[in-house]
């Protein structure tokens, strides 16, 4: 495998770029009225309205001018949305799939659901079927471009939109770990209010202010040092790190439902170089993910419980296709909380595979801002989650992506061990990562800069230092 440099670009939406979609088709007959023509006269400028308006009295004319401008702005609104959601799935080339043309099983998040009614080929099947998955695929935190939140950083921007999908999708990631941390992987979403606490203080730690623990506000200042910025799209090497940062600053005893406090779990990002650019495998090192449990839990016990991301880069311009097997299979272990990834520019949450599919929560959609208050048991909180399953074919990931665990005890981190171990021994010599008791002598001072943030001037020898992509 080669090691590649994390790409930081500029966004590959640029504002304004919405109507972009339509210069890839076809010329319209000559024949035939003009799609151009027949907006342009939607879109008719102040000058031709006042043509029309000419024979009325003035306060007509105001009247009808104002009526129709704000008729108008509402149609631009719409075919503006509708043209970046077109926009979005034709680069990403996917869209709703029906996960019932295929009799195949559905690997959600290390939950195994049956579609068809044929045997299964694995014990950890779900017996409620198609339904069951809907129900589980539709209670999972869904977290979409916002506008109207508190400005961000200089540029004073109050939407996301076209630069913050790869934000939003490993903020979709990390509510998972949380979910299942306060809620149990068995949780579903309720159908009628009131809801549970934790799912409500859960939300409102991914609201869009700087008073929520885990914004984009936050995130933003959090990975300044890896160069994520408002509006500019950003890697998963980089997001990655940005968590780690933000969980880090947050180290205070305290209760999750304190304002400002950390995660209740520590994060663990196995890769550790901080620039990210040498090549092999990275290495999951067991005394540096017993090291950060100890030192959340204040010394107070020797296991806590741990969010590990796997950033990696598998080929050069598509995944390399000896990977995909292996990216597959991480879908089936129990911990598995899916990968933070899509095609080149845009990024979605991954949850699933069925097939040579991905499932995903796609974060390219529009909302307004929500503010989900503390203790608002009967907030509306619709918009936190989807029900419209989409797909992307594996062979079309950009390789540049990030795997998510969630390991809730030291049991729980064995078992995830064993599972690893055997998936490098099917690898036949690339697995995705490995794992290891130790580092070796040479590469410890390297990686402990590493997981602390820093910088280590004491590099050593390349072929020494720890491994990573």
């Amino acid at each position: 495998m080669t090691g590649l440099p994390e790409r930081d670009v500029a966004s590959t939406f640029p504002a304004g770029s919405s109507t972009a979609s339509s210069s890839s088709e076809q010329e319209p007959d000559q024949t035939k009225p003009s799609k151009a023509s027949s907006w342009a006269s939607i879109f008719s400028t102040p000058f031709s309205i006042s043509d029309v308006y000419s024979s009325l009295s003035p306060t007509e004319t105001k009247e009808r001018r104002a009526r129709a401008h704000g008729w108008t702005s509402s149609v631009r609104r719409a075919i503006t949305s509708v043209s970046m959601r077109r926009l979005h799935e034709r680069i990403l080339g996917m869209g709703k799939t029906d996960v019932t043309s295929s009799g195949s099983e559905i690997w959600f998040l290390g939950a195994c659901y049956r579609v068809s009614s044929g045997e299964s080929s694995s014990e950890s099947v779900h017996d409620e079927g198609l339904s069951g998955f809907l129900n589980d695929f539709s209670s999972r935190i869904w977290i979409t471009y916002r506008k109207g939140f508190d400005p961000v950083d200089d540029l004073r921007l109050t939407s996301d939109v076209n630069w913050g999908c790869m934000i939003r999708s490993s903020q979709m990631l990390v509510a998972q770990a949380l979910l299942f941390h306060h809620l149990g992987r068995n949780w579903r979403r309720p159908q009628q209010t009131p809801y549970d606490p934790e799912y409500i203080e859960l939300l409102h730690l991914f609201g869009d202010s700087i008073a929520s623990a885990f914004s984009i506000h936050n995130l933003l200042q959090a990975g300044k040092g890896y160069g994520l910025a408002a509006g500019a799209w950003v890697g998963p090497y980089a997001m990655c790190r940005a968590w780690e940062t933000l969980a880090h600053a947050r180290k205070e005893p305290g209760e999750l439902h304190e304002a400002g406090q950390p995660l209740p779990m520590a994060v663990y990002v196995v890769s550790g170089d901080e620039d990210g650019e040498r090549g092999g495998a990275p290495v999951l090192c067991v005394d540096i993910a017993s090291r950060l449990c100890s030192e959340l839990s204040m010394g107070e016990a020797n296991w806590a419980p741990i969010l590990l991301l796997v950033p990696l880069v598998l080929g050069l311009d598509k995944v390399n296709p000896r990977y995909i097997p292996l990216l597959w299979e991480t879908f089936t272990f129990p911990q598995s909380l899916g990968v933070v990834g899509g095609k080149p520019g845009a990024s979605t949450y991954i949850v699933g595979v069925q097939d040579d599919k991905a499932l995903y929560l796609d974060p390219h959609l529009v909302q307004p801002v929500v503010d989900i208050k503390r203790g608002d048991l009967e907030a509306d909180t619709s918009s936190y989650h989807c029900s419209t399953v989409r797909q992307l074919p594996l062979d079309q990931l950009d390789p540049s992506l990030a795997i998510g665990f969630y390991c809730r005890d030291r049991g729980d981190f064995e078992d995830f061990c064993a599972r690893a171990i055997d998936l490098e021994e099917k690898s036949n010599g690339a697995p995705l990562f490995t794992v290891a008791a130790f580092l070796e002598p040479s590469s410890r001072t390297a990686a402990a800069a590493a997981v602390n943030g820093e910088t280590s001037s004491e590099s050593g020898h390349p072929e020494d230092d720890w491994q990573l992509l």
